[in-house]
């Protein structure tokens, strides 16, 4: 184990560390108000402060690699030659990382010709002999074979991972091998996909692990190559020489001409001035203040700013004096929490108590509210109790009983605060609460402003949930609900258990840190121009929603029932046949199982693809190009998706209806869709499938409440080719549209060039198919497998589209070049859709970015354009007071319960508040379909 007697060398792999870094942060990048993605930086920057602060070190030194090649590029020409292209934020942060390291005065380490763990590899050995502990903080593997008495392989902590420090003993222990030195053999029998080290065909780690007991060394087991058997003998004669070059490829050099010098790697502290300037730069706040210690000069959390309700004028100038005192930065390890900040929470129990509360809520112009619950599902939900903010540091929590009547009591005195038109009522995730409260019935009424909606539109694709966005804007981390009803699972309780005055705190701190992030998220919404989206669209979108989800819609269970023996039948007969075709029974839901009979057996592929696990990809796409040549491709995409079918809709819609209502409540999520489309849960609308008979029977099962209603769809026609060709001012696609004709016959005859009367449906299914792939930037290749065409004849259709489109042309050469200039491209409403890597120089990544600067402002204006219809056919509906209620929207569909005596009004109306939601100079079609089920009025 380490000495503590003896001087402590930290040697970092920045390569690894940075790649460690790049992973963490690529699926929620930090992003500056520069557009510089930071995450790197940010990652590093941690890693190093871990062992600075946690470890102590007396020595420091961080290894780099070099662009230049080394000598086992030499010995091995394909040495790491698979490797992907270097991702764009890596190439970007690596100078940083650099200036980064210099700031905290630790020397860097590089050689052309050697890589960063030869260095590391080099110095620890020699540093051991100086009589060092040494540690080489690294998350590679490889590293395990220079650990000894006093070096150390340090694996930093990761994605929950706690550090793992490992000696010879660990070593030893994870490789089941004698001596670390060994890691090398295992490495060279099992190879390395990484770095492109062949290693043994057919060896894996359990082998290698075998082999090595039985014969030490790579050498050993080539000595003895007559003991083996069968294929594994076979390889092993025929690739132990390859075997022996992969042991030396992943051999860490420990003779690098670089010297050791420990006066050079001594660690005395930062360089407060540069490192201060780089943190400001990259705009590491939190850094800053962890690294110098410096307090905040505002604290996280406010003290009342005026008058509270339990709190006197003199209680309020002891707390401003103090806060200096009681409000310090927080620590290396933490962020600010309830525990350390000044806060005034209270208890608010009886109906006098919560009247006098009222008093002081009717006079604010907005405020903050919260609700405590049982259940993450509004329509089950209990309510547990509610908690109100209206100053930054105070708020107030109100307890009520499991009895609904009493509850009920309790509340309405807050009906007029809830109700009233003139106080703006914020919060996180609004339309939860608001449906809760429908449930104790009392309504949401005045101007909302939702936390979570306001971030949504700032940055689209990051997180919304609150303690994400109080550590991010607030510097706070918010108490864990864990802490009150334990962790997830079945033992996990649920608000009613927990203790009430544990619970004021926790959700007291929710409406107050609410309450906070509103103020805080005001400026980004305005400097953006998102304030109108906000308060026109999404805003008052919520009620709308809230009543949709409220109302439900009702299942026809016996339909469900016999949809599900049908597809049952047919998954049976669909199986035998596959069995029949192959020639032999096998488990058709196991890929490993059908690739081999597939590719092994049937040899249906000579070049089959195969995934990193070994075994035969057999994948839809995979079978998709089978299917044209091998039937029994296409009986397995089929029997795929009658069991999906049966699995995931029919046999499941009937247990997610309300014991209570009858009905299935869905829930639509307005944050999700970066395109600003609305996506919904338990059951997820969006993705019933429509394409196949079979699928669009699930819609036979969504039928009116009762005897007096139909169910009434009414769904925009090509809402999204009518926005591009107002979008691309292209006359000829305008023309089609305002004279009503057919514009994917329209664009054969173009395409084509022939006659409108003489296109055929080929042609008009190749065109129609053109149309649509172009708004998501289909390629040639695209097209041609969605039509299962060549490729050129593909490109000559693509082609001829831009050539009789030309303003199509332009508007997507357009959108891109608007991209690179901002990094965002805005819908008609201005919401925003930021291309971060539209400049990059990897093309993967530049592709995907220029085909989202096609498409989102048109799928984002088609998004815009059905929210504001819902929002207009509600308002409508509530002035009439109408019977029939909107119950579903799926796509550019909407769904209605419609009383029977209301239909006629009903499809004259609607189509007009659709239709004229957002003026374009292309005119929207609505159609209109009436039934006695959504099948039949789609």
């Amino acid at each position: 184990m380490p000495s503590s007697d003896k001087k402590k060398l930290f040697l970092l792999d920045a390569m690894a560390l940075i790649y460690r870094a790049h992973f963490a942060f690529s699926k929620n990048p930090r992003i500056n108000s520069k557009g510089l993605n930071t995450g790197i930086m940010l990652g590093f920057t941690n890693t190093l402060l871990e062992v600075i602060e946690k470890q102590a070190p007396s020595h420091v030194a961080v290894a780099f690699d070099t662009a230049a090649p080394t000598f086992r590029h030499e010995q091995f020409e394909a040495y790491k030659a698979n490797r992907q292209e270097q991702p764009e934020d890596i190439t970007v942060g690596i100078p940083w990382v650099k200036q980064i390291v210099d700031g905290f005065n630790i020397p860097i380490l590089e050689l052309d010709g050697y890589e960063a763990d030869d260095i590391i590899g080099t110095i620890a050995k020699k540093a051991e002999y100086k009589d060092f502990e040494v540690y080489m903080m690294t998350p590679d593997k490889d590293y395990g074979q220079l650990v000894e008495e006093h070096i150390f392989l340090y694996k930093p902590a990761f994605m929950g991972n706690a550090v793992d420090v490992m000696g010879p003993k660990e070593v030893c222990a994870k490789w089941e091998i004698e001596d670390p030195d060994q890691v090398r053999d295992i490495l060279g029998l099992m190879g390395d996909a990484v770095d492109n080290i062949p290693g043994i065909p057919g060896i894996g780690e359990k082998t290698a692990k075998k082999l090595l007991k039985a014969y030490g060394t790579i050498e050993g087991l080539l000595e003895h190559v007559d003991d083996l058997k069968g294929k594994q003998k076979e390889n092993v004669e025929n690739f132990g020489q390859q075997g022996l070059l992969s042991k030396e490829l992943a051999t860490i050099k420990q003779d690098v001409p670089i010297e050791f010098n420990p006066k050079d790697l001594e660690y005395d502290g930062p360089d407060e001035e540069k490192l201060k300037a780089l943190f400001a730069e990259m705009e590491f706040r939190t850094l800053t203040q962890r690294v110098f210690g410096e307090k905040m000069k505002k604290p996280a959390v406010k003290v009342n700013e005026q008058l509270g309700l339990f709190t006197g004028p003199e209680d309020q100038a002891e707390e401003e004096e103090e806060i200096e005192e009681i409000n310090p930065m927080p620590t290396p390890e933490q962020t600010n929490s309830v525990a350390s900040m000044v806060h005034s929470y209270h208890k608010v129990e009886g109906l006098e108590a919560i009247k006098e509360l009222v008093d002081y809520l009717e006079i604010q112009d907005e405020l903050c509210f919260d609700t405590e619950t049982t259940d993450l599902d509004p329509n089950k939900a209990e309510l547990v109790g509610l908690s109100f903010a209206y100053l930054a540091g105070e708020a107030f929590y109100i307890p009520v009983p499991a009895d609904q009547e009493e509850t009920k009591k309790l509340l309405e005195p807050l009906r007029g605060v809830f109700e009233n038109e003139a106080i703006t009522k914020i919060g996180q995730n609004l339309k939860y609460d608001a449906l809760v409260l429908k449930n104790y019935g009392i309504g949401l009424k005045g101007k909302l402003y939702d936390t979570m909606l306001a971030h949504y539109l700032i940055e689209p694709e990051g997180k919304h949930n609150m303690d994400w966005l109080a550590e991010h804007y607030l510097n706070y981390r918010p108490v864990s609900i864990e802490t009150l009803i334990g962790k997830k699972g079945k033992s996990q309780g649920n608000m009613r258990d927990a203790d009430v005055d544990k619970v004021v705190e926790y959700a007291s701190e929710d409406a107050d840190i609410t309450l906070q992030l509103a103020q805080k998220l005001n400026p980004d919404l305005k400097e953006r121009g998102l304030e109108k989206l906000f308060y026109e669209v999404e805003t008052p979108l919520i009620p709308v929603l809230t009543a949709m989800e409220y109302e439900g819609v009702k299942i026809d269970k016996d339909s469900l029932a016999e949809l599900s023996t049908a597809l049952e039948k047919d998954i049976i007969q669909i199986e035998a046949r596959v069995y029949e075709l192959a020639g032999v029974k096998f488990n058709l839901a196991s890929p490993k199982q059908l690739g081999e009979v597939l590719f092994v057996k049937m040899e249906l592929d000579p070049k089959a693809k195969k995934t990193k696990t070994g075994q035969f990809a057999t994948g839809e796409e995979v079978l998709s190009k089978l299917a044209p040549k091998h039937e029994i491709a296409q009986a397995i995409l089929d029997y795929r998706e009658l069991v999906k079918l049966k699995n995931t809709y029919v046999d499941t819609l009937p247990t997610l209806i309300n014991p209570k209502t009858n009905r299935i409540h869905t829930t639509y999520n307005q944050v999700v869709a970066a395109t600003g489309r609305l996506s919904s849960i338990n059951p997820n609308l969006q993705n019933i499938p429509i394409r196949t008979e079979r699928g669009r029977e699930i819609r036979k099962a969504f039928v009116p409440r009762d005897e007096d209603h139909v169910i009434l769809a009414a769904d925009y026609s090509q809402i999204e080719l009518r926005i591009m060709a107002a979008f691309s001012q292209d006359e000829s696609m305008i023309e089609a549209f305002k004279e009503g004709r057919d514009i994917h016959s329209t664009t054969a005859a173009k395409i084509f060039q022939v006659p409108l009367d003489e296109v055929t449906s080929d042609m008009r299914r190749k065109a129609k198919t053109a149309n649509f792939g172009i708004i998501y930037g289909i390629s040639a290749f695209g097209l041609s497998q969605r039509l299962n065409i060549p490729r050129g004849e593909a490109k000559e259709i693509i082609d001829a589209y831009f050539k009789e489109f030309p303003a199509v042309s332009q508007y997507m050469n357009d959108c891109i070049e608007k991209a690179r200039k901002n990094e965002y491209v805005e819908t008609i409403l201005g919401r925003r859709r930021y291309l971060r890597d539209i400049n990059s120089r990897n093309a993967t990544m530049r592709g995907y970015s220029e085909r989202n600067a096609i498409n989102a402002p048109i799928q984002g204006s088609a998004a815009d354009m059905i929210k504001v219809a819902m929002i207009h056919v509600h308002k409508w509906m509530q002035e009439k007071q109408l019977k029939s209620k909107m119950i579903l929207q799926v796509h550019d569909e909407l769904v209605f319960d419609a009383h029977k005596d209301e239909v006629d009004l009903l499809k004259k109306e609607i189509p007009k508040l659709m239709t004229k939601a957002l003026e374009i100079e292309v005119p929207m079609q609505v159609e209109v379909g009436v039934g006695k089920d959504w099948l039949e009025a789609h």
